[in-house]
């Protein structure tokens, strides 16, 4: 398991391609704030959008998950245990106030990456002061 890419993997790396082509700016696997050794994938920190990118056997995707033969209960405890730490990372991202977005690697990569734009673009749109506030 140890050889397994956990990070920079084919979606994910044509999905920041696309994001940064649209000229967007993003930090790579920084972590999540107050979880120790657990990363976001794709970050923006000012807008506080969390973008993670799932593998679908290593989380679980109803669509195209695989279940093991040999071994299976171990198998099964340990793909059990990656679900649950997607679920309370989200819920401790949302608790912070961030956005959290979750792609599974099975997707298009423009369309990930223009749902994300997407997404940036709102936030910074709510956060920007209305034409008239803040003076005097």
């Amino acid at each position: 398991m140890s050889r397994q890419n956990s990070r920079d993997t084919a979606p994910e790396v044509a999905v920041r391609r696309l994001l940064h082509a649209a000229g967007l700016r993003y930090r790579i696997n920084t972590p999540v704030p107050g979880m120790p050794r657990r990363t976001i994938d794709i970050a923006f920190g000012k807008a506080k959008i969390a973008v993670f990118m799932d593998g679908c056997f290593w989380h679980g995707c109803p669509e195209h998950a695989t279940w093991p033969k040999v071994n299976a209960e171990w198998w099964r405890q340990k793909l059990d245990r990656n679900i649950a730490r997607d679920l309370e990372t989200k819920k401790h991202l949302a608790e912070a106030g961030w956005t959290v977005l979750r792609f599974w690697e099975h997707e298009a990569p423009d369309e990930v990456a223009k749902r994300v734009a997407e997404a940036v673009a709102r936030k910074r749109r709510s956060e920007r002061p209305h034409r008239g506030e803040g003076t005097q």
